[in-house]
């Protein structure tokens, strides 16, 4: 009989080892948010996840998909990096300088059409259900007469996610 006891014990001990520990809550019980630390592996997956999810919204909207294009992509890297030195999320670079400037720069050739930024912890698929729930960004995602867009993040240490999408036709 003790045989068995100790057997039962030591598995539900390692059971209770493998369950995934219970996130922390504030005062009120609710969830804290978690932050969403990207790695390299996270890294490589991030542009195609967002890029299918784009292009699955757009379908569903009945508007022809996008494609990245490696201009819009920098100027979208380059403007979620000065976000993070502003340390606030607006569509003006530090030097004063536009979305429509920054396509320019990078010698984009075609026409901009618009640009969706954000300061979180989140996720980029939870990002862009952000984006999608505000009239004003949903219509830059879906305008039909984009071909093309650039995405890019930069994460600070702290784990704050500047994220950049730019629209183009």
């Amino acid at each position: 009989m003790n045989r068995r006891a100790v057997v039962l014990t030591g598995g539900a001990l390692l059971l209770a080892g493998c369950a995934t520990p219970a996130p922390p809550v504030d005062t009120n019980g609710n969830a804290l948010p978690q932050v969403y630390r990207i790695d390299a592996k996270t890294a490589e997956e991030i542009p195609f996840r967002l890029l299918d999810a784009v292009n699955s919204l757009r379908s569903a909207k009945g508007v022809q998909t996008v494609a990245y294009n490696a201009a819009l992509n920098a100027a979208s890297l380059t403007h979620s990096r000065d976000m993070a030195v502003q340390n606030r999320p607006w569509h003006f670079g530090s030097d004063g300088s536009s979305p429509l400037l920054r396509v320019q720069r990078v010698n984009y050739t075609g026409t901009f059409l618009g640009e969706v930024i954000s300061e979180t912890y989140q996720t980029e698929l939870e990002t862009l259900s952000a984006w999608m729930a505000d009239a004003d960004t949903r219509n830059i995602i879906l305008d039909a007469r984009a071909r093309e867009i650039g995405f890019a993040w930069y994460q600070e240490p702290s784990g704050k996610i500047w994220w950049t999408m730019l629209t183009g036709g």
